[in-house]
């Protein structure tokens, strides 16, 4: 969501002509349609020994390379696993003019470098800016398996951390750098409380809160999912800090409703004190708002219900909500369910009372002819093919565009648990797809030309995580 500082922020859109970004959610919903993508492209844990890549994918309906990749940028170093990404500089920086969206910043899960990628010298063709190391995080900080990454209004940039480098929770927490990408430390305040478990984040200045969410031990999360783990190893906590003193001030046990919660989304609007994040486990979206007293309180408002299987390693399916965004305009939500294979759509204009709206099958466990079957005999999802092919694994991150009409949906979760779950994923790689929203009366439409498949490369397959656009989107930029 660009301020015309350089040329993906010109592509993008400009506000003003102050700092990157735009001034107000609504007025994101206004900015050009996108015309690249950068996803994140994996042969960490595949088998193939290759670097990790930012993929540019041309979304330009009146070009000639239309929904093919055009440049792959590989990192320089083996076994990263790129994950999620973030910017140096977003919508909370929109009214300083020194502040520019020059670098997409990639932290790696599993190696625990940062990357600082430029997108703006030549967005379709990004290069390598630096390399924060993880032996210089560690030292400082004490920091490991890095995740998810947030600009700050301040020009800093902030990221979760799921561990130590040994791959233990327990002592957990932020990494802060600077906006040269100089490790300045942690976040959290010196001598604070350690969090068992830690993930994603969302924060919100106007209410004085950042929100973090709990996956789990990365020595367990990192082999692969067994349930006999759940109890110790994995999360069921969010935790709430004090946005001006860094102090953690209050910690919500979830309870067996929200098992292993990932995602966190708040409200565009800055002035809402209303947020939601998505249970994995528990398949479960819990809403989040602010009490009278100052206190934050959860309930659960949407469930996806579990389904009775035969032919699978457990006797229940769970949706397994594994990732969740909201509209610029903070009127439609959307999450995925990686194992059960449906994308939905809620209409959340009364966050208290959710109204499914639409729904589309991009996959899941349970196909035509597998086998994996209900035990009430219902017949499996109709999933359709594209150009062609099938559909593998199920739909995993989403990235809407900023006139909410447009999804584009990968499928890889994360290296091991592809393996365990979805085998096809690393013999046959991820892809890319586009799903048609409509914004008015709700509705999901599966586009049956669009298809970007990563297990096309000379390498070998890859698979394929998250999605950005050059100038910000509904999960990158926080107003403040």
């Amino acid at each position: 969501m660009g301020g015309g500082k350089s040329g993906a922020e010109g592509a993008a859109g400009s506000c003003c002509g102050k700092g990157p970004g735009y001034v107000s959610p609504l007025a994101a919903t206004q900015g050009p349609r996108e015309k690249l993508l950068y996803t994140t492209g994996i042969y960490t844990g595949t088998g193939v020994e290759k670097p990790d890549f930012l993929a540019t994918i041309d979304v330009d309906p009146e070009s000639d390379s239309f929904g093919q990749v055009i440049h792959r940028l590989f990192m320089p170093h083996l076994n990263d696993e790129l994950h999620h990404s973030g910017w140096n500089a977003c919508s909370s920086c929109v009214n300083d003019p020194t502040k520019s969206r020059k670098f997409l910043v990639l932290p790696a899960l599993q190696s625990s470098r940062v990357y600082a990628v430029d997108v703006a010298t030549n967005p379709r063709e990004p290069s390598l800016h630096k390399v924060v190391q993880a032996e210089d995080i560690a030292a400082k900080t004490g920091l490991a398996f890095l995740h998810t990454t947030h600009c700050l209004g301040s020009g800093d940039i902030l990221i979760s951390a799921l561990g130590d480098s040994e791959g233990n929770a327990g002592d957990t927490g932020f990494l802060l750098l600077s906006e040269d990408f100089e490790i300045k430390g942690r976040w959290q305040k010196e001598g604070g409380a350690k969090l068992p478990f830690h993930y994603d984040y969302w924060y919100q200045p106007r209410h004085n809160v950042l929100v973090s969410s709990s996956w789990g031990a990365p020595k367990r999360f990192t082999k692969g999912f067994d349930p006999g783990h759940v109890a110790e190893d994995y999360g069921r906590h969010l935790y709430f800090w004090d946005w001006t003193t860094h102090e953690l001030t209050q910690t919500v046990d979830l309870g067996s409703e929200g098992l292993i919660p990932l995602e966190i989304r708040f409200l565009h609007d800055p002035d809402k004190a209303v947020g939601f994040v998505g249970a994995a486990l528990s398949s479960n979206i819990i809403r989040i708002t602010k009490e009278e007293s100052g206190k934050w309180a959860t309930d659960v408002v949407i469930r996806v219900e579990p389904k009775d299987v035969e032919g699978w390693a457990l006797p229940q399916l769970p949706g397994l909500i594994s990732d969740i965004l909201i509209s610029l305009d903070d009127r439609f939500l959307f999450f995925s369910n990686w194992l059960q294979g449906d994308l939905r759509q809620y209409d959340i204009s009364d966050p208290a009372n959710p109204k499914l709206v639409g729904q589309v099958f991009l996959g899941g466990v349970i196909r035509e002819g597998g086998a994996v079957r209900e035990k009430n005999g219902s017949p499996a999802p109709d999933v359709p093919t594209v150009k062609g092919k099938e559909l593998r694994g199920g739909p995993q991150m989403i990235q809407l565009s900023l006139d909410g009409k447009r999804l584009y949906v990968t499928n890889s979760l994360f290296s091991s648990w592809d393996r365990q779950f979805y085998p096809d994923l690393i013999q046959k790689g991820g892809h890319l797809l586009l799903v048609h929203v409509d914004t008015e009366k709700g509705g999901l439409t599966l586009d049956k030309d669009f298809f970007v498949d990563f297990g096309d490369f000379p390498e070998g397959p890859a698979l394929a995580h998250e999605t950005r656009y050059p100038g910000g989107d509904c999960s990158s930029d926080i107003w403040v």
